[in-house]
C-alpha cells in the first residue's frame, strides 16, 4: 500500500515535513485562539506571475510543463514552447489595443488556451477577469460592466453569442472573440508587428503590488463581488504551498508529479493550482468537465499522481465503486470493505501519530483481502498512480476520507476563500488529520474570534472588493479578514470548520444548528444527490433531498424494477425511503438529538447550476432552494 510506505518513509524525512512549525496563541483559559505558520517562501519584492513561463523557458527550456490533448492523445508542451505561445498571444493583445492595467474577461471552461491567455494578459501588462462558461447574460453583463473589461474571450460560439447579447447595451461594449474559432492563433497573427521588447517592457513594469486579476465571488447570497488579487497575493499562495508540499512528495514518493486540472479556472482554487504547478514545473493537463462520468475516463488516460477536487467528486467515485460491486453481486463485500477500511485507516493513523497501537493482525489480514477485492479497483478508477488528493470547497465526510486512505490515497483537506487567493489552511504533508482542514498555509495566521468566526491574516489576503468600499470595510479590519465561517482550533492548531455564520439555523426552541455537518454526511451516502437542511424558527430540523440519477438507475436495476419508473412514484416508494432513512440516520450520528433531522422529503429534479440552485463550484444557493421548494418545506411542518 503506497500510503503505508509513504508514512513509514516520513519518519526518515521529519526535517522536511516539520519545516513549517506552527506557533500557537492561547487565551487565559488555555484554549488555542490563534495559529501562525511562518512563511517558507520569501516575500516577493519584484516581478510578477507573468514572469513564470519566461523563467521556466530560460532555466529549463526542454522541461515538459504541460500536456495538451490533441486528437485524443496527450502531447507534451515544453517550457520554451509555452513561453513562445504566451509571447505571441501577448503581442496580439497589445495589437488589439490592450493598455497596461486594462482588463480582459475570460469566459471558458478549463482548457489549455485558458492558461495561454491568462499568462499572455499578464505579460501584456493587463488584468484577467474570469467568467464562468455557464454564466447567464445578466451575470456576464454585471461582471463586464463592473470590471470595465475591454476584451472578452468566449470558449464556444454559443458562449460568444450570449456574451455579445449581454454587453450590447453597454456604453463601450468589449470586443468578443471565440476560442473555438481560433482566437489564440488570430492573436498570434495580429501581433506579428509588435516587438518582443514591447512585451518584455510591459512585463518588467509589473510589481508584486500590481493588480493581477479581479475574481468574482460565486454570489450564493446576492450579486457577485470582484475580489482584487495582486501578483503578490498569487506569489504568496503558490510559492508557499509549493515549498510546503512539493519537496516532501518528491522525497517520499520518488514520482514525477503530474496533475489533471478539472476545477473551473474561473474559480480561484483551480487558478492557484495552475500557477503553483507552473511555478514548480509540475506536469499539468486540463479537463473541461468536473462531471464524474466525463472526468473518470480522462483520469484513467492521463494517470495523475495527485488531483485537487471537491467532496462531490470523491463521493461519486466511492458511489461508482459500490454500484460496480453490486452489479457483479458483491455489494455486501463492498460494504464490509468500507467498514474494514475505515477501522484500519483510523487505527493505522493512531499508530503513526503516536496516539494508539495500530491495527491488529486480524485487521491487517482483512485489509489485505479487501485491497485485492475492492481498494485496487478504486485506484484503477482514478488512473492507478494517484497517491494524494486535495479536497476543498466544503468539508469532506471523515469516514469517506478514511475509506480513501485505506484504498491507498491520502486526501488532504484545505480551506480558503476567493478573498484568500484559495487555500488559507491545508493538512501538512504526511501529518493527516481527517475531519480537519489543517494548519495555516505558511505565511498565514488564523484566529478564532469571540463569536467563533474564523479570521485570517497574511500575504494571501486580498486588497479589496472592486468598486465596493463598504463591502471591503465590512470584512477587513486592519490586517484581519473576517471570513463569515465558524470554526475552532485544536491543541495543535488544526482548524475545523463548523459552519457559516449566515447559515446557522436557530430552532424555535433556541437550539443553534449548523446545517453543513448534516448536509455533508447526507451527501456522502448512496442515492442522495443534493440536500438542504432547514428549520430556522421551526420546532425541529428537517431536510430536502434530491436523488442521484445514476444511483437510482442502479437501485432499480438491482431490484429488477422498470428503469422508467416515474420520479413521482420513486419519491414515495417505501423501500427507497427506508434506504434514505439510513442516510439520515448516518447524518444524525454526528449531532445531538436536538440538532438531528426529524423529517425529510424527496423532491423531484436536481439542484443544478442550470436551474440556478447551485453555483459553478457546486455550492448550494440556499436562499434560491428555499424559495423554489417553499411548499415542500411548509409541508414538512404540517401535522
Amino acid at each position: 500500500m503506497g500510503v503505508r510506505k509513504d508514512l513509514k518513509k516520513a519518519r526518515r524525512h521529519t526535517e522536511l515535513a516539520d519545516r513549517a512549525k506552527v506557533e500557537l496563541v492561547r487565551d487565559e483559559h488555555g484554549v488555542v485562539r490563534e495559529a501562525r505558520t511562518p512563511a517558507l517562501a520569501a516575500e516577493a519584492t519584484h516581478g510578477s506571475a507573468a514572469d513564470i513561463p519566461f523563467t521556466n523557458a530560460a532555466e529549463a527550456p526542454d522541461a515538459v510543463v504541460l500536456r495538451r490533448k490533441e486528437a485524443g492523445h496527450w502531447r507534451p508542451v515544453t517550457a520554451a514552447a509555452f513561453a513562445r505561445e504566451v509571447t505571441a498571444a501577448a503581442k496580439g493583445l497589445i495589437a488589439a489595443g490592450l493598455e497596461p492595467g486594462g482588463r480582459v474577461a475570460l469566459m471558458s471552461r478549463t482548457r489549455y488556451e485558458w492558461a495561454v491567455l491568462d499568462f499572455a494578459v499578464w505579460a501584456a501588462g493587463g488584468q484577467t477577469v474570469p467568467v464562468y462558461a455557464t454564466s447567464s447574460a445578466a451575470q456576464i453583463e454585471w461582471i463586464v460592466r463592473d470590471s470595465g473589461a475591454s476584451l472578452l474571450f468566449a470558449e464556444t460560439a454559443e458562449n460568444a453569442t450570449t456574451a455579445r447579447e449581454a454587453v450590447a447595451d453597454l456604453g463601450a461594449p468589449p470586443s468578443v472573440r471565440t476560442i473555438d474559432d481560433g482566437a489564440v492563433l488570430e492573436l498570434a497573427e495580429r501581433g506579428q508587428e509588435v516587438s518582443d521588447e514591447e512585451v518584455a517592457k510591459r512585463r518588467a513594469a509589473l510589481t508584486p503590488d500590481t493588480i493581477a486579476t479581479i475574481c468574482y465571488t460565486s454570489g450564493t447570497t446576492g450579486r457577485p463581488k470582484g475580489c482584487v488579487l495582486t501578483h503578490g497575493n498569487l506569489h504568496a499562495e503558490a510559492a508557499n504551498t509549493v515549498d510546503l508540499l512539493y519537496p516532501v512528495f518528491k522525497a517520499i514518493t520518488g514520482q514525477r508529479a503530474a496533475t489533471l486540472l478539472f476545477l473551473p479556472l474561473a474559480h480561484i482554487l483551480g487558478r492557484s493550482i495552475q500557477i503553483a504547478c507552473m511555478l514548480a514545473r509540475i506536469e499539468l493537463g486540463h479537463c473541461p468537465s468536473i462531471k464524474p462520468d466525463e472526468l473518470r475516463p480522462e483520469l484513467r488516460a492521463f494517470r495523475p499522481t495527485f488531483v485537487v477536487g471537491v467532496p462531490y467528486l470523491f463521493e461519486k467515485i466511492h458511489d461508482t465503486g459500490r454500484a460496480t460491486a453490486e452489479r457483479i453481486g458483491r455489494g455486501a463485500s463492498f460494504d464490509r470493505a468500507e467498514r474494514i477500511g475505515v477501522r484500519f485507516a483510523e487505527a493505522y493513523l493512531h499508530k503513526f501519530l503516536g496516539t494508539g497501537r495500530g491495527p491488529s493482525a486480524g485487521l491487517y489480514l482483512a485489509w489485505g483481502l479487501y485491497d485485492l477485492l475492492v481498494y485496487r479497483r478504486i485506484r484503477k478508477e482514478v488512473g492507478g498512480r494517484l497517491r494524494y488528493a486535495i479536497s476543498g470547497g466544503s468539508p469532506l465526510d471523515k469516514q469517506l476520507n478514511l475509506f480513501f486512505y485505506a484504498a491507498g490515497i491520502i486526501i488532504y483537506e484545505g480551506y480558503g476563500l476567493t478573498e484568500t487567493t484559495a487555500a488559507a489552511t491545508i493538512i501538512p504533508p504526511l501529518r493527516p488529520r481527517p475531519g480537519t482542514v489543517g494548519l495555516p498555509v505558511p505565511g498565514t495566521a488564523v484566529r478564532i474570534a469571540d463569536d467563533g468566526e474564523v479570521l485570517i491574516k497574511g500575504g494571501i489576503v486580498f486588497t479589496s472588493y472592486w468598486n465596493n468600499r463598504d463591502a471591503t470595510d465590512a470584512v477587513l479590519t486592519g490586517d484581519w479578514l473576517a471570513t463569515g465561517d465558524l470554526g475552532a482550533l485544536d491543541e495543535e492548531g488544526y482548524l475545523t470548520i463548523t459552519g457559516r455564520k449566515k447559515d446557522i439555523i436557530v430552532t424555535s426552541g433556541g437550539k443553534n444548528v449548523s446545517p453543513a455537518v448534516l448536509e455533508d454526511r447526507l451527501r456522502s451516502r448512496p442515492l442522495v444527490g443534493q440536500c438542504i437542511v432547514v428549520g430556522d424558527n421551526r420546532s425541529y430540523v428537517a431536510a430536502l433531498i434530491t436523488l442521484e440519477p445514476e444511483a437510482v438507475a442502479h437501485w432499480l436495476a438491482v431490484r429488477k424494477r422498470p428503469a422508467d419508473t416515474p420520479p413521482a412514484e420513486l419519491c414515495r416508494d417505501p423501500k427507497l425511503l427506508a434506504d434514505l432513512q439510513k442516510a439520515v440516520d448516518h447524518a444524525n450520528e454526528a449531532v445531538s438529538r436536538a440538532e438531528s433531522i426529524r423529517r425529510f422529503v424527496v423532491v423531484e429534479g436536481e439542484f443544478s447550476e442550470e436551474n440556478g440552485l447551485l453555483t459553478p463550484s457546486l455550492k448550494i444557493k440556499r436562499r434560491a432552494v428555499e424559495q423554489a421548494y417553499a411548499q415542500e418545506i411548509e409541508a414538512l411542518y404540517r401535522g
